[in-house]
């Protein structure tokens, strides 16, 4: 199903001249260095794509002939057409040692014969006799004197082509040869057709198929093991889960290009990285990475989704109400191929509303100076220690960004990291004090919606109606904190500093001290009236506790009590 997925995308893009996506038999990819020469292959000057400064250039894409698979030892016997990488097209090696020299010494002589094996009406044209011609007069060695040639050898594996001196077209970008690669996309050099299990036509079937680019590596998406031992029927390889070679194209292609660097079709959840797409364009599609990443660019941008989240289904900008199909895939490498770590398909009208609900569950009384945040980003920061996205364990992000866009329940990591950061932080760093709370409130109401227990549901701000002991308790200590803080103003350190632990896990070690101290800071207090009105407050909160404090607090009442603490403190502030 997922392949089917990407191939229908394909077409989608395909159909639309404006997406830019490859047609079959060729692939966008990166020239940093282009030789230029005239038309009776004499060089002329070695030109620089990149553009940027220092370490942050970037070359330009050219639409070329698809790069050939080429494993093993044997390598040096398979070039790309007209374009490949120094070794091939220079014969300078990769690095100094005798293996390198010997190896690029073989690739070189395979990257020109492939040219002189081509059709005589390709190697009539100009571009193509200007580039044999190059190669008959030695200019390759001529390459290597330009000024700039230092910079392509710093590049490992740096990619080369040919351009006429005049044109800005490169060689194998001219209309001959781009005629020929395309009359190659249907030649079943294998000899072996079958039934695809893609599009049901019987069409020559691809025997290995191409890597996909993931997180500065390499891998296969769909690969096979020959002479295993597991051969089906006699067919050894691809051909026992047999995919037509257009269709192998496509999805590759599609592949490629979602997971491209200038791609708005993914975000990165943990270790994986995650693609999505509609079955047609929609606007959702262009709002739903903006729900989970960081674009640096528009720090704001987390917030406008959102909004466009919710106003779409009124006002129907975003057609949040769609019953296109949408399909979301985290992908992470592995030893031998790319791993499938998610996989969800639905319409973006189940989708949006899944997105919807998360963030009603983490709706929570904000201060006016707390800036409205909603992304993954800031989810994971007010988790992580010291507030690095990094410190976060992986398969948390990756277990948590299912959960908001399936309606499943969020894991129990969730709620324990949490807790663990809320305890401890000091009383003044307030940064991540509500994006916390709205954490553990979002945890608590799912999972008492999901399970149906008899627990009430936490609101948004204070309750004085919830009698949970762990509810009860942190307004309790916020209580508590807030009569010392007026009893000594400017204190460095409070009760929760020292004591907010020990408060939220075993409450009867530390709450009669506290309740001590309590009466001495309210005799500190000139203001009667204020008296009398923290003494009201306490009463109200007692009697939803009883006359037991509970020696133990569960997990989940840890995170009532920090909610409750959050709710009280909140609530000093009106």
């Amino acid at each position: 199903m997922i392949l089917h997925a990407l191939y229908d995308y394909y077409q989608r893009k395909a159909a639309d001249p404006e997406s830019g996506i490859a047609p079959e038999g060729f692939e966008w990819k990166e020239i940093p260095f282009v030789i230029v020469i005239d038309q009776v292959g004499n060089f002329i000057t070695f030109e620089d794509t990149r553009e940027g400064d220092g370490k942050k250039k970037w070359a330009k894409k050219y639409l070329l002939p698809k790069s050939i698979h080429r494993p093993g030892s044997n390598s040096w016997m398979t070039s790309f057409l007209l374009w490949d990488h120094y070794g091939y097209v220079l014969g300078h090696a990769r690095g100094e040692s005798d293996k390198d020299q010997k190896m690029a010494h073989k690739q070189m002589p395979t990257f020109i014969k492939k040219i002189q094996a081509l059709p005589s009406e390709v190697k009539e044209d100009e571009g193509v006799i200007a580039v044999i011609r190059f190669y008959e007069n030695g200019g390759y060695e001529k390459v290597k004197s330009a000024h700039n040639w230092s910079e392509c050898a710093k590049i490992v594996g740096c990619n080369l082509s040919f351009r006429i001196d005049g044109e800005s077209d490169l060689v194998p970008c001219r209309d001959a040869v781009r005629k020929y690669v395309a009359s190659q996309c249907s030649d079943n050099t294998d000899g072996v057709s079958g039934l695809c299990l893609i599009t049901g036509e019987n069409a020559a079937i691809a025997r290995i198929h191409s890597d996909t680019p993931i997180n500065k590596d390499s891998k296969k998406f769909v690969s096979f093991q020959k002479s295993s031992g597991y051969d089906s029927y006699g067919k050894e390889q691809a051909f026992n889960a047999p995919i037509s070679k257009s269709a192998e194209f496509a999805y590759t292609t599609t592949m490629n290009m979602l997971l491209g660097k200038e791609s708005k079709n993914k975000v990165q959840v943990g270790d994986a990285t995650t693609v999505f797409w509609s079955q047609k364009q929609e606007a959702f599609e262009e709002v739903f990475p903006a729900l989970f990443g960081y674009p640096k660019d528009d720090p704001d941008a987390d917030v406008k989704a959102v909004r466009a989240l919710y106003e779409g289904v009124n006002t129907g900008h975003a057609n949040m109400d769609s019953d296109t199909r949408f399909y979301v895939l985290g992908l992470a490498p592995n030893s031998a191929r790319i791993s499938v770590r998610f996989w969800h398909t639905g319409t973006i009208a189940e989708f949006a509303g899944n997105i919807r609900q998360h963030f009603d569950d983490l709706a929570i009384i904000r201060s006016q100076k707390d800036s409205d945040h909603f992304s993954m980003f800031w989810l994971l920061s007010a988790m992580a220690h010291e507030g690095k996205v990094d410190n976060v364990p992986p398969n948390l992000s990756g277990q948590i960004f299912q959960s908001v866009i399936t309606g499943g329940l969020y894991p129990a990591t969730m709620l324990q990291q949490a807790i663990r950061r809320i305890r401890a932080t000091q009383a003044k760093d307030l940064k991540n004090r509500s994006t916390q709370a709205s954490i553990l409130k979002a945890y608590l109401n799912r999972f008492s919606r999901i399970y149906k227990t008899k627990e009430k549901e936490i609101n948004v701000a204070l309750d004085p109606t919830n009698d949970n002991p762990g509810y009860r308790l942190g307004r309790l200590f916020a209580v508590l904190e807030k009569i010392q803080e007026e009893a000594s103003p400017g204190i460095n350190a409070t009760i929760r500093d020292r004591f907010y632990g020990a408060a939220s896990s075993t409450p009867v070690t530390v709450f009669p001290q506290l309740l001590k101290l309590k009466n001495h800071h309210l005799s500190k207090l000139k203001n009667v009236g204020r008296r009398v009105n923290f003494e009201r407050i306490l009463a109200s909160i007692f009697d939803g506790i009883g006359n037991d404090m509970p020696s133990h607090l569960s997990m989940e009442d840890q995170a009532r009590f920090a909610i409750g603490y959050y709710h009280q403190r909140q609530d000093f502030k009106k």
